[in-house]
């Protein structure tokens, strides 16, 4: 998986084009499930969109809600069984400490997940460092520890708010 280094590069820039952005992902998703054997439905999809339409964790009530303006009859199950698919698939990863879900940036290449989150705005960046699996797989291992599951969540401020943190105090 590839380090993003350049100084804020894990975050999309404010005037990329999402549409494009969110097009890749469902592009690539309908690639992987096919390649899988496994069926991307309508509905599915459409979640897997909302949960991309921005760079900020969806929760699921905020995906029903959103879910219902198009299938007015949807229920809290039929979000959850599209939610426990896309994490399945590896299409889209559960941010235990906010209750939300965001989507894959590499979803091609099983991982855990490492996440920088804003929380000032609540822009959320995947970064992917080795080095940081490697730190959590060698401490665990010297403890005598077998980790089963592992999500690395930081909370701090992303680049645009610092930004507009120091344009602030400046004056």
């Amino acid at each position: 998986m590839k380090n993003r280094r350049r100084r804020g590069g894990a975050f999309p820039p404010r005037n990329h084009d999402h549409r494009l952005c969110m097009n890749r992902a469902l592009n690539k998703a309908a690639a992987i499930c096919k390649k899988r054997g496994a069926r991307l439905t309508d509905l599915r999809r459409r979640v897997f969109e909302i949960v991309w339409a921005g760079h900020k964790p969806q929760g699921a009530y905020h995906i029903l809600e959103a879910l219902r303006r198009r299938h007015g009859g949807a229920q809290p199950p039929t979000v959850y069984r599209a939610l426990d698919f896309l994490l399945e698939q590896g299409l889209i990863h559960r941010l235990e400490s906010l209750n939300s879900y965001v989507g894959c940036s590499v979803p091609e290449v099983i991982h855990a997940g490492q996440f920088l989150i804003c929380g000032n705005c609540g822009l959320a960046a995947e970064i992917n460092d080795k080095r940081i699996d490697e730190a959590v797989r060698d401490g665990a291992a010297e403890a005598g520890f077998a980790v089963a599951k592992r999500t690395i969540e930081v909370e701090g401020l992303c680049p645009f708010c610092q930004q507009a943190e120091r344009s602030a105090a400046n004056g």
